[in-house]
């Protein structure tokens, strides 16, 4: 009986553990309207930069990129050097090629964002050269739209 016991609070507990994730955790990208676009961009790091380009990520640029009305797919760091050591790789979802047209263009003009790069820039460019950037559309197939 005590074993029974303690399997159906394990059980209780696993259940009210999932059903409370999805109130408490943020929203993941969802699959959503066909229109959308999708930008992947590729940012390589200056020598010595890798570190001050995240910092200024984590601490500017993904909140900016949402206040513009850019949403934040997901940023990654390839596994592998040598460009694991100053690649920085990610992507933006809009709403259509002319709202991201837009979107950057209110970005690069925003002050807060002028300021955050100004100061991070202080010691010198972050980037090694400019950043590559490649539209994309969902296939009729992707989970994510």
């Amino acid at each position: 009986m005590k074993r029974w016991s303690i399997a159906v609070v394990a059980v209780g507990m696993f259940a009210a553990g999932f059903a409370t994730r999805g109130i408490i955790t943020p929203a993941v990208a969802q699959a959503q309207g066909a229109d959308r676009i999708f930008e992947m961009r590729t940012y390589v790091a200056a020598p010595g930069k890798f570190e001050a380009l995240k910092t200024r990520f984590r601490n500017h640029t993904i909140r900016m990129f949402e206040k513009h009305g850019m949403t934040n797919i997901g940023y990654w760091i390839p596994a592998d050097p040598p460009a694991s050591e100053n690649t920085l790789i990610y992507i933006l979802a809009h709403q259509s090629r002319e709202a991201a047209k837009k979107s950057w263009a209110d970005f690069r003009a925003d002050p807060e964002w002028q300021k955050a790069a100004k100061e991070s820039e202080k010691d010198g460019r972050l980037l090694e050269k400019s950043p590559e950037s490649l539209f994309l559309t969902p296939a009729d197939f992707s989970r994510i739209k």
